[in-house]
């Protein structure tokens, strides 16, 4: 046990308020020690969305430490050195990111802005897809032989799951 290597992972979007934020709880449930994940965003909004912090309580998720905090934080001297970083939104993937040290691997894992859906029964319908999507690609990630693939391997792998859905 004491040979396992635990990863670090950048999910990003334009606010931090929503789906890198479930992203960076779910990974962190799933990734059981294996993973450590963050999340951030081009431009924070400064705040988690209600809607998330809901729907995560409702699956029995601690949400006190969460917050909606700059990409910046982890482009400085002495962030944390990320393996992977991840997109969420199609507006992060499209921005100029830092440069990020160590050289991760990236994918872009779009889903759709739950927090951009008006209607309040419409918008949680909207939230759960998001997060059974997430879930899902974030299971698949768990159970990659991260160590044992070369970057160009981890990278199609990566890709590949940022194109699945929900679990059917």
């Amino acid at each position: 046990m004491g040979n396992s290597k635990t990863y670090n992972a950048l999910f990003l979007c334009t606010g931090n308020s929503a789906r890198s934020i479930l992203a960076e709880v779910i990974l962190n449930r799933l990734g059981e020690g294996r993973f450590r994940s963050f999340s951030a965003g081009s431009h924070p909004r400064g705040e988690v969305h209600p809607g998330a912090l809901a729907l995560l309580r409702e699956h029995g998720q601690d949400t006190s430490g969460l917050r909606s905090k700059s990409w910046d934080e982890f482009a400085r001297p002495g962030a944390p050195l990320m393996e992977f970083v991840f997109t969420v939104c199609d507006n992060a993937a499209g921005e100029v990111c830092p440069v990020w040290p160590g050289q991760p691997v990236t994918a872009h894992w779009g889903v759709e802005d739950p927090a951009g859906v008006v209607d309040l029964g419409e918008q949680r319908r909207a939230f759960l897809r998001v997060y059974q999507v997430l879930e899902r690609r974030i299971e698949l990630l768990t159970l990659l032989k991260v160590d044992s693939l070369d970057r160009l391997s981890l990278r199609r792998h990566l890709q590949e799951i940022g194109k699945s859905g929900p679990r059917r």
